[in-house]
C-alpha cells in the first residue's frame, strides 16, 4: 500500500505527464490516501483532465478539487454570449428535441435542466459545451422520464454487468427502488467501479445511480 508522500508523487508525476494540463498550476496534497487538488487553470475542460488524472492513480482513496477556472483575454465572455453559443451547439450537435433543455449562465457557470429520455442525451449535453470558450463550469439538472419497470431496470443492469465485467459482476449487487439504482459491493479499480456506474446509466429509465462499491486493492 502507497504512502501519501508515494501517492503524492505519482499523482504529481501523472499531472506532468497529461499533455493538457499545466501542471505547475496545480497543487497535490495527500492525507490518508485523499487527494486535495489546487491551484488555477485557464479552461474548464484542463480542470477536468486534472481531476481524470489523479483518479488513474493507483491508491487514491478519494479527490477533493479546490481548482478555479481564471478567463484571460479573449476567453472572457459574457454569460448572454455564452448562452446563445450554448443553445447553439446543443441544437448542432446532440439528438435533444427542441426546448428540451433548458439553459442558464451566471458568472460563465452553465446549468442545464430539463428532461430527456436517455442518460446518454444527458451525457451528450454537457459534452457538447465543456470545451467552450469561456465556459468555467457545467451543472447537469436535466432529468430522466421513467419508462420502464423496476424488475426489468435490475435484470438489465446485472446482464450487462455479466458480460462486461466478469471478474467482478459477482461482487456487485443491484438494488432498484423505482427508476433509482443502488449499486453496492466491492469492485477491483476505479476503472471497474466507473463500469458499473456506466453499465447502470445505459439502461433505459434509469432516473439516478449511486453507487457504494468500494475498491479493493
Amino acid at each position: 500500500m502507497k504512502t501519501d508522500s508515494q501517492l503524492q508523487s505519482d499523482v504529481i508525476a501523472e499531472l506532468s505527464w497529461e499533455p493538457s494540463i499545466h501542471s505547475e498550476e496545480i497543487g497535490v496534497e495527500v492525507k490518508g490516501g485523499v487527494v486535495t487538488l489546487a491551484g488555477h487553470v485557464g479552461t474548464y475542460s484542463e480542470k477536468l483532465e486534472a481531476e481524470r488524472a489523479a483518479m488513474r492513480v493507483v491508491g487514491v482513496k478519494a479527490l477533493a478539487v479546490e481548482i478555479d477556472v481564471r478567463l484571460e483575454g479573449i476567453s472572457a465572455r459574457t454569460d448572454t454570449d455564452i448562452a446563445r453559443t450554448v443553445e447553439n451547439v446543443l441544437q448542432w450537435t446532440t439528438y435533444l428535441t427542441k426546448d428540451s433543455v433548458k439553459i442558464k449562465v451566471e458568472g460563465g457557470w452553465v446549468t442545464l435542466s430539463g428532461e430527456v429520455n436517455w442518460e446518454y442525451q444527458r451525457k451528450a449535453a454537457v459534452d457538447a459545451i465543456r470545451y467552450l470558450m469561456g465556459v468555467k463550469g457545467v451543472t447537469n439538472l436535466i432529468a430522466i422520464k421513467p419508462t420502464v419497470s423496476a424488475p426489468l431496470v435490475k435484470a438489465d443492469i446485472e446482464a450487462a454487468l455479466k458480460r462486461r465485467a466478469q471478474k467482478d459482476s459477482n461482487g456487485i449487487s443491484v438494488s432498484v427502488d423505482g427508476n433509482d439504482v443502488i449499486l453496492s459491493g466491492s469492485v477491483h479499480s476505479w476503472s471497474d467501479r466507473d463500469l458499473a456506474t456506466h453499465t447502470a446509466w445505459g439502461t433505459p429509465g434509469v432516473r439516478s445511480v449511486t453507487n457504494n462499491t468500494t475498491v479493493t486493492y
